[in-house]
């Protein structure tokens, strides 16, 4: 199985894990929390089913990022994931203004909630576990694939660990008499969801801005490019994130008395190299230079 189709087989199977598994969460949240008279698990169903909605964008992202280039994106589509990463992060927001606003109605307008079923702290135990789980499997699948719209979809799913570990703490609390706990630990939610917002914001930004993978990424080029023989020298290496993939751009030093079509060659095998064993390079144009006698880092 070539890259393409692994990249294309983990990112669908973890796109369609994250989408049915909140489906599932969704439903049950919301007939759990009804019943139970939970209204903090049925306010979590509304955030799950953002997150429904985040991972769809997810996908698309994904899907988009996977199309070939074109005469149009001759660098190709891969941009397209960090664009949605930075609409999940509106949704991030969103559901931070949400989270304040019921902090707000509970903590200034004396809005008082009865105390809801045990079987809603089961339920909640429930959802942190199955988010923990959803959120390590996106992350890795992620970064294993070099998707940020997957590790975004992962950093938003995160915060349902901590909303479902809220919604238990709050069961818990009223059932003891402390109703004032549920707003409290919603502050505090509302809070993790804006660092998290500012995280997966922060890093895409940086992706469309073109920012390296790596520092040692140029190293790296440096090094394939010197291990081809007649190399004498690299200098000028540059790289440009696309996001799940990147391009490079080198100047190599070869012996002046090389004729053209030998330098040719050589520039091909160097390209050919760091395609090859350079991760995320998917693109290399390699410039040739006359050897002055020493090496330019």
């Amino acid at each position: 199985m070539d890259a393409v189709n692994e990249r294309a087989i983990i990112g669908r199977k973890a796109s369609m894990v994250a989408i049915f598994g909140n489906i599932l969460l969704t439903i049950f949240n919301f007939i759990v929390g009804t019943f139970s008279g939970s209204t903090a698990l049925v306010a979590e169903a509304a955030h799950t089913l953002s997150d429904v909605i985040t991972s769809v964008l997810a996908f698309i992202g994904f899907k988009i990022g996977m199309r070939p280039a074109d005469e149009e994106h001759q660098y190709g589509h891969g941009r397209a994931e960090p664009i949605v990463g930075l609409v999940i992060v509106v949704f991030l927001v969103v559901v931070a203004y949400e989270i304040l606003s019921d902090v707000y109605i509970k903590l200034l307008m004396g809005e008082s909630l009865p105390a809801p079923d045990w079987i809603a702290a089961v339920m909640a135990l429930i959802g942190i576990i199955v988010n923990y789980t959803m959120t390590t499997y996106l992350i890795r699948s992620g970064k294993k694939i070099n998707s940020p719209a997957l590790i975004a979809d992962g950093q938003h799913q995160k915060v349902d660990i901590f909303s479902c570990s809220a919604v238990l703490v709050g069961v818990i609390g009223a059932q003891l008499g402390f109703t004032i706990i549920d707003p409290i630990v919603a502050i505090f939610i509302a809070m993790m969801v804006i660092r998290t917002a500012f995280i997966v914001a922060r890093d895409n930004v940086n992706t469309l801005m073109g920012k390296i993978p790596s520092e040692k990424i140029l190293d790296e080029i440096s090094t394939v490019a010197m291990s081809v023989d007649d190399v004498k020298g690299v200098h000028e290496v540059k790289v440009n994130n696309m996001g799940s993939y990147a391009s490079a751009e080198l100047h190599i030093e070869l012996d002046a008395d090389l004729n053209l079509r030998e330098s040719h060659k050589i520039s091909h095998h160097v390209e050919k190299q760091i395609i090859d064993r350079v991760m995320p390079i998917k693109m290399a144009i390699v410039h040739t230079c006359p050897f002055e006698g020493h090496t330019k880092e």
